[in-house]
Formats: C-alpha cells, structure tokens, sequence
C-alpha cells in the first residue's frame, strides 16, 4: 500500500502530522476520521521513502533465493514477485518488489525493473540477471546471486564480531583517560600546590586543567577534525591515495589485499559463468572492488585482454592482489576450467581474510591493553614522584 505523509486536525483544533499506509487518500481520510481526527493535507511519499534505500546483504541473498526457488518450482516470474509483495512486511522492502511488480506488468524486464531502482539493487545483481533472461537461465542465476550475498554476509558478519571486543576495549580505554584527567588528577592539585613538579606532573596536570576548563575547545577540534575528513575522503584524488595507502600498511595491507582478491574472484567467477563476456564482467567487476587505486588500473587489463592478451597476463601487472591470483588464473585458462578455478580461488581467500582479519585482532587486543597499561603508568609516576618528593624533602617547597 501506499505510504501518505499528512497533516490532521483533531476536535480541539491542535494539528496532528505523521506518515500512515492506506489503500488511497479516501481511506486515510477515513481512518483519521474514526480517530476523531480531519484530514487537512496528505501526500503520497512512497516513492521518497525507498528511492535512497539500499538493499542489505541479506535482504539480497533473501530476494534471489526466493525468486530462484520458486522459478525452480514452475512459478511464473511475475507471480514470483507478487508473493514477494504480499510476503513482505517491511514497509520499504515492500514498496520496491511493488514497484518490480508494475514494471513486470508492463512488459518490462526484470532487470529493466532493477535498473530504474539502482539505488536498492547493485549493479552487479542488475548485469547477471541481465544475462540470465538472455541466457534463459534465470533460475541459475537467481540461486548464484543468492550464494553470493550470502557468503557475502556472513563474511561481514563475522568482521563485525571480531570487531566487537577491540571496540568495546577502545571505548573503555578513551573512557578510563578522559575521567582520569577530569575526575582523579584534579584532586593532587591542592596537594601539590607550591612544590617544584617533576616535568612529568606537569605536563599531566596542565593536560588535566585544560580538559576541565576547556573542554568544549577539544570538543571542537574532534568535531571539525571529523568533519575535515570526511570532506577530503569526498575527494577523487585523496580517496585515491587513502586506498593506496591501505595496501601497503603493516597487517591491515595484508589483510585488505585478501579481501579484495577475493571480492574480484567471486564477482568475476559468477559473471563469467553465467555467461557474460570477460570484457564485460571486468567493467562491472571495476565498479564493485571498493578500491579506486585497484580499479583505476582496469582500464590497462581490459585493453590487454581486448588486443588479445590472457587475463592472467593482465592480472600480474596489477598492483594491489595477492601474487596467486595470477598463477592461478593463468591454470584455469590452461585448463579451460576458468569459472572453477575461480569459484576456489574465492572460497580460499575469503577463509585467508577471516583468518587474517582473527591474526590483526589477536594483535590488537594486547596492543590497547600495552597502551592502557603505559598510561596507567605514567599517571602513576605523575603522582607518586611529587609525593615521593615531598616525604624526602619535606621543605622541598617553591
């Protein structure tokens, strides 16, 4: 059903404004009235509501299983949709297999429906279906895209729990310095008042004085930091040089490098084996690597594979993949069994990147704790040296 956004008057006159679903403006004009409420103004916002949301993983893999299962079962393609409608009760969810639907019936392909909807469906989804109605293999493709946005999440999944610990411990750290400073150094102030302080103290106590008098100012800074960021990440030649940047540092380049060979194997494993040419499956894989330094480099591929030259040969001119993808492609062209090749190569770097991402947090975590720990200990000294100070020279005063 449609989504109204409207604005109401109940007995006392106050104005009422909220977003309702209803059937059409009669109905919501009808409902509001049993609810002792008028209708003043109302307005369709259905489309507003779902033109920006993008599809979840899961949401994907959910859709194309659905689809493939009951095209598997002899359901038609538009009776498909149409379940998925009346299915769904995610009110955006909902909106967008409506609006496949009317498209549907107005003879438009799926893919066609999926592409005037980009925001929701990626447009690697949008290309193998493309190529499964021309194929006439829709069903195939519907449970291959499924596999994948499922492998897909719980892969992500799994990144988000092993990030979970690291977080919190990050947190509380952060947390345990700023009250610290706010709460326990303040309180040696007295103390220490009209003593010769070791650079130690001081330098903490000013620390301490200026996160309690001036906090609001560090407050800023975090924000505007934070913000300059993000302004320059916005910027084609810093996001860059940011990407390029990932590969080559200390762990994390190792583990993004995995992540994304295995991003590239599976995208072009599945394209390719539903029969997309290589040429095109490298256009769309450039689009869905999430890596610009990476991508910027497809256009050498694409040319070298256009003149003739193997894709394997293109590959290892890249920068930016572990070193086996290359050989391994190279076999699978040798073999004629290029697809399977890459279906392997796929599964055994995404079980690289989980263990490589569980080998960074198992670093991690004694690295925070190392932190912690050294600056318990120099709180520690900033303390006890006055104190120490003090009982060895009682008269030690300025």
């Amino acid at each position: 059903m449609p989504l109204y956004k409207y604005t109401a008057k109940d007995l006392d006159s106050k104005k009422i404004s909220g977003k309702l679903e209803a059937a059409s403006e009669k109905e919501l004009a009808s409902f509001l009235f049993s609810k002792e409420q008028y209708l003043i103004r109302c307005r369709d916002v259905t489309e507003e509501e779902t033109q920006n949301y993008k599809m979840k993983l899961k949401e994907l893999s959910d859709f194309s299983r659905q689809i493939g299962t009951m095209l598997g079962s002899g359901v038609s393609l538009i009776r498909a949709v149409s379940i998925l409608v009346q299915r769904e009760r995610k009110p955006k969810l909902k909106q967008i297999y409506t609006n496949l639907y009317r498209m549907l019936q107005q003879g438009k392909t799926l893919s066609m429906a999926m592409s005037e909807q980009k925001a929701a469906f990626p447009e690697l989804m949008i290309n193998m279906y493309r190529s499964g109605e021309s194929s006439g293999q829709m069903e195939k493709v519907a449970m291959t895209m499924a596999v994948q946005y499922e492998k897909d999440y719980r892969i992500q999944t799994k990144l988000r729990n092993a990030m979970i610990y690291p977080i919190i411990l990050g947190i509380t750290t952060i947390l345990v310095i700023i009250a610290v400073f706010v709460k326990i150094i303040p309180q040696f102030t007295q103390l220490f008042n009209g003593m010769q302080l070791p650079l130690v103290t001081v330098i903490i106590q000013g620390l301490s004085d200026f996160m309690v008098h001036y906090w609001y100012w560090m407050l800023i800074v975090v924000l505007c930091v934070i913000a300059a960021v993000s302004s320059l990440l916005r910027m084609e030649r810093v996001r860059y040089a940011v990407d390029k940047k990932k590969l080559t540092l200390w762990k994390i380049g190792e583990l993004m490098q995995t992540i994304y060979t295995a991003r590239f194997a599976r995208t072009l494993c599945s394209l390719y084996s539903s029969g997309v040419t290589i040429l095109h499956a490298l256009t769309i894989v450039r689009s869905t690597i999430g890596n610009t330094y990476i991508a910027s480099q497809f256009d050498q591929v694409i040319s070298i594979v256009k003149n003739g030259g193997a894709l394997s040969q293109a590959i290892q001119s890249m920068d930016g993949f572990d070193s086996k993808l290359a050989s391994s492609i190279f076999v699978g062209e040798e073999s004629g069994k290029l697809d399977a090749m890459l279906t392997s190569l796929a599964d055994e770097f995404d079980y690289e990147a989980e263990m490589a991402t569980q080998r960074m947090i198992s670093f991690m975590e004694p690295a925070m704790i190392v932190v912690l720990a050294l600056f318990v200990l120099l709180v520690m000294l900033a303390v006890l040296l006055p104190i120490y100070q003090m009982y060895q020279n009682p008269t030690g005063l300025k």
